[in-house]
Formats: structure tokens, sequence, C-alpha cells
């Protein structure tokens, strides 16, 4: 890669690969072979192991030289062949990554020794710290070097210290620092993650995190406790606990839902995420959407790739065309501000006909709601064009809508041509959106885009507001849409949210339309935050039905976060309509907290329970929406 391992993972989070010794026993390797050793004895193998997590999309390649220490080594009579085996394992790696044709960056893995440093005096500590030193020396005496150095899958404090200092003696290439915890989320020595986090980052690491040890639930829980030092994260969850199936060990989390928690690990903040042991390409391949997703982000805040074929500042229209302010751009837009709206999530129908959902739509217009929200393939599922449904709503129910705009599914050529072809038809108001990865949805395999993420998408359909193409050039008009985008005020990661957030206003989104808030004092906060940016914001609500749907919701949906103290309600309330009411007054609590702080309300109903839409904002509405003023 053309820049630094450390500068590239500052900036977008990166994919690392799987389990190299799991590959090999899938190739008839036994577990009684040095599996160190085979990048002198079967280098090929090795190499097309490597190349199968290059071409499921892998960014990072670990060498073959996870147990190429002389402890490990001289069990099988390898303990003089130290250095020949790791200056093959990074040569190995090296040329896997020259061959695919591809930017990949190559670490040098690092071990534990295996031995027990509870019982170890000094000197023998000490020979563990040469055996480092030794193993280092190795992997950087080849013609190429390992571009970072992967000391990974550490249980005990001293073990990572002694591997450290022996690393920094040799060479000052980056230094990549995972441990693993049991199963009480300690250290071997009862060492905390927070405070090993401390240690790391005291020690000298310049990446930090967890591998091994546990499934994606556990090691996402380890590595939150770590993030209080801000240092870069990384996380290689194991495909689960291994369970014994048919004499056979078998780690038994799919690829669908590794890649479920690993898009989590990257929301928390993790910057490189990859796998350990019973990952396979498969895995490796369910990491790449969710990571294509936050490249782009990159890309678009450092001027790069085709969403920012726009200048960064307002284009300036060419002579003759008029920019149509916000008030004159839709009905929505000249409410704002105004008077309280709202707006009530339709989602397309997953078959041909509209007739029910057009008759709903009709009756949240006799109710009062000013305009429909149509998102664009939801969780990746396969439904009809949001779009057709839009211009059918709007011509045949009289109210207007909000459509949803995914980055996921269209190159930026099928962008333009569906952005335009919107206006054509009539549709002004759009929420432009990056979109969940095709993993999540009904047909995983499908192959994301993603040409440009929602700050270059919005950034082109300003230019189109403007009279611009996304060239520049002049296309002789301009369009009138009234943009909005999304916020996770509850977002882990909640100052990336806003820095994302200020990138979309300037990028020209005039309307704020949150995730779902559950917590007045978390949208307090935000709301404060985002004040000088001086946008409308619309608060998310969205009126739970069950506790399990609670939890649903909170544990399987990004950007959904639901308060304990919520679930615990809900859990109460029972199921059925009791169990509605209550997601109706908990949605409605909120509300009333912070409506006097908001624009409007933007209502999610689960399941087209579209009567809580109407009930959460009962006394909200106004006679306005029903004329169509």
């Amino acid at each position: 890669m053309t820049a630094g391992f450390l500068e590239t993972v500052r900036d977008t989070p990166l994919v690392a690969d799987g389990a190299m010794g799991t590959q090999l026993y899938a190739n008839g390797v036994l577990f009684t072979t040095n599996y160190d050793e085979l990048c002198l004895s079967r280098p090929e193998l090795v190499k097309r192991i490597h190349g199968e997590y290059l071409k499921s999309g892998a960014q990072i390649i670990e060498s073959n030289t996870f147990g190429a220490n002389r402890f490990r080594l001289q069990r099988f009579g390898f303990a003089e062949r130290v250095r020949e085996i790791n200056i093959a394992g990074v040569s190995l790696a090296h040329q896997a990554v020259s061959e695919a044709s591809q930017r990949a960056f190559v670490a040098g893995a690092i071990g534990p020794t295996g031995l027990n440093l509870k019982s170890l005096p000094a000197e023998e500590k000490d020979a563990i710290r040469a055996a480092f030193v030794e193993q280092t020396e190795g992997m950087v005496a080849g013609r190429h070097k390992p571009d970072v150095i992967a000391i990974e899958t550490m249980r005990h404090p001293d073990e990572v210290q002694l591997a450290m200092s022996a690393v920094r003696s040799v060479t000052d290439l980056p230094l990549m620092v995972m441990v693993s915890y049991d199963a009480f989320g300690t250290m071997a020595d009862g060492t905390s993650p927070e405070r090993m986090a401390e240690l790391l980052a005291q020690w000298g690491a310049d990446v930090i995190g967890v591998n091994c040890g546990d499934g994606p639930a556990g090691v996402y829980e380890n590595i939150d406790k770590m993030r209080h030092v801000g240092l870069p994260l990384v996380a290689m969850p194991n495909a689960g606990l291994p369970r014994r199936l048919d004499g056979r060990m078998v780690y038994m989390a799919t690829p669908e839902y590794f890649g479920v928690y690993a898009k989590r690990l990257i929301k928390l903040g993790v910057r490189v995420v990859g796998g350990c042991c019973g990952t396979t390409p498969d895995h490796i391949r369910e990491l790449v959407g969710s990571v294509k997703m936050r490249a782009a982000a990159a890309q678009t805040s450092e001027g790069e790739g085709p969403s920012d074929s726009i200048e960064g500042g307002t284009p300036v229209p060419p002579p003759g065309v008029e920019v149509v302010a916000l008030a004159q751009k839709s009905r929505l837009g000249s409410k704002l501000g105004k008077r309280f709206v709202t707006s009530v999530e339709v989602n397309p129908p997953s078959h041909l006909s509209l007739t029910q959902t057009l008759d709903r739509v009709r009756m949240l217009k006799r109710s009062g709601i000013d305009a429909i929200n149509i998102a664009d393939g939801p969780r990746a599922s396969a439904r009809m064009g949001n779009l057709a449904m839009a211009v059918r709503v709007e011509q045949s129910v009289g109210i207007e809508t909000i459509l949803h705009v995914c980055c996921r599914d269209r190159n930026t050529l099928g962008m333009v041509a569906h952005v335009l072809g919107a206006h054509e038809l009539g549709i002004r108001n759009m929420v432009v959106i990056t979109g969940d990865p095709p993993k999540m949805g009904d047909y995983p395999t499908c192959t994301p885009v993603y040409d440009m993420d929602s700050v270059g998408a919005l950034r082109m359909i300003r230019g189109f507001n403007h009279g611009r193409d996304p060239g520049g050039k002049a296309f002789g008009g301009a369009t009138s849409f009234l943009l909005a985008t999304g916020a996770e005020p509850a977002a882990m990661d909640y100052e990336g949210e806003l820095a994302k957030l200020r990138r979309k206003v300037q990028a020209g989104a005039e309307l704020v339309m949150t995730q779902p808030v559950y917590e007045p004092a978390v949208l307090e906060r935000f709301l404060d935050d985002v004040a000088p940016l001086g946008v409308a914001v619309m608060v998310g609500l969205c009126p739970l039905i069950s506790y399990r749907n609670a939890e649903f919701l909170h544990n399987e949906v990004p950007g959904m976060q639901i308060p304990e103290a919520i679930r615990e309600r809900m859990r109460k309330a029972g199921t059925g309509e009791p169990a509605r009411r209550e997601g109706v007054r908990v949605a409605r609590e909120m509300l009333e907290a912070v409506h006097k702080r908001v624009a409007g309300a933007y209502i999610m109903p689960q399941r087209e329970y579209y009567e809580s839409a109407i009930e959460v904002v009962d006394g909200y509405l106004s006679d306005e929406a029903l004329r169509g003023d």
C-alpha cells in the first residue's frame, strides 16, 4: 500500500485475514505437524491459503510464523531453523500479495512460547525475551520486511511485555498487540481489560486489541473495555467456541453471524477486524462490505474518490440558473421551523401489489401525518423499488413522500440516473444514506457497490441543486431536492458520529432525521452539539411491540441502542396488546420530553403497527397536514 500501515489504519478500517491453522487442517495437514515449518517444506500450500484470503478481500495478511520461536520449534526438532522459517514466512506472505496484484499489508505474526510464566525464574524469562528477539531478527532479515509486527494470543502480561521489549530492541516497525482473555474476562494473572489496555499503551504498542479465546460476542465485550486509552483497536475473534462433532472440533459460528458482530465492532470504533481460530475465507468475505462503507467515508473526508468530484465548497451555479430556497423546495420544506412536522416510515412490499400499502398510507394521511418515509431496500432486503412506490403514493394518495436513497446498490452512473429520474417524476424530498451491507439481508452473497457513501451522494445531489453534474459541468437547469440525512445520537463512537454529521451538512444536508432515541438526555446532548450546524432535526421514534422485539433491535440491528431500563419495562409489560401499549407510552414519553427542541418526529412503526405511530404523535398533528397546505 502506498500509505504506511499506521497512517492507513487511522484513516480507514482494515480487514485482516483469518485462521491459517484451520485452513491447513482443511487441506489435510494433521495437528501433529509443525505448521510453521511448512513455510519451508510446503511453501506453495501456505502461499495458496494466503491467496485465498486475499481473494476474499483481506487487506492484512499475517505470516505463517505464529509459533516460529525457539521454544515451540524445539518440540519438533526445528529450534535451529528459527531465522530460516521466519524469513520464509514473511517472504511467502509478500509473494502472495504480489501475485494477487492487490493492495495489502504483511504482518509478521508472533505468538506466545507456550510456557507458564508464573513459575519461571528471572533467568528463564530472559531466555524467553531472547527467543522473541531471535524471531524478530529473522522476520526483518529477508528481502521484504513486514509492514507491521503482530504480537497475538498473549495470555500473560509478563510475556506480552517481554515480546514487546524484544521487538522494539530489533525494529521500529509498527507494533500491533493482541491479548486473549479467559471466560471471566481477565488475563491469566487476573489483569482486567481496562488495565491491560493501559499497560499496552505504556509499553509502546501502536495498535491494541483482542484475538482468539472467544467468539465475536466475547471479543466485543472485552474490547469495549479497552477503548479508553485512545489507541487504534484490533479485533480478531474465533468463529465462536468449538464443539466436538463426530470426533472433530468444529467452530459453530457461521460467516453471516460473524459478519453481524464484525459490523458492531466497526461501529464501536475498531480499526482492524479479522478472524482467528475456525475462521475461513468465507468469514473474512463477510467483513468486507462493512469495512468498504467505512473506507468510503474516510475517502470522502480526505477528498478522494468519485464522491469528491465536485469541489468541497458550495458549487457556483451556471449563469441563468437559480438555486431554489429550502422553503420552496417542497411542502415539507415550507413547514420546517414554522410548525411541528410528522413523518411515518412505510416500506415497499416484498410482493407486487401496493393496494394494502396505499390503504395504510391513506389512513396515515387522514390522521394528519405530513409525509411518508420510504426506505430503499431496508436491511438489504428484497423489495419493490421505493421510487415506484413514492410516485404511486404521491399520485394516488396526495401525501408527500421522503425518498431514501441508498449508496449500496448503484454505481455513480446508476445513482445519477436514479436521482435525476426521481426529480422528473416529481419527488422532492430525499434522505441520503450509505446503506446496510448485503450480508445482513436476503441475499448475503450479493456484491455491494458503494462507489460513494452518504457524504459523497449528498455532495453530488447538492451539485444537481446548483445546476452542476458530478464532473462540475452545467447540465441545463437545476434540481430542487430537500436533502435529509441520518444520525445516531446514541452512537458508541459519538465523536465520530458528530464528525460524520458535520461532513454531511457541509456536503448539503438540510435536515437531520435521527435513529430511534429512548433517553431524553441522549437527545438533549445531541441537540446541543449539533445546534451550531444550523439544521433542523426530526427525532426518530420507534414504538416497541414486545420485549422480544426490544431485545432484537438492541442486539441485532446496527444503530439501535435501547437502554436496559426500557427493555425491562417491555419485559414487565408481557406480550400482545399490553406490550404494544407500553411501547407507545415509551415513545410518547420521549416525544413529550423533547418536542419543543425538535422540528418534528419521524416514526418507525414495527411490523406495520401504523396505529401505534398515530398514537405516539396524537396531539402534535395539525389540520394543515389534512388539507395538504
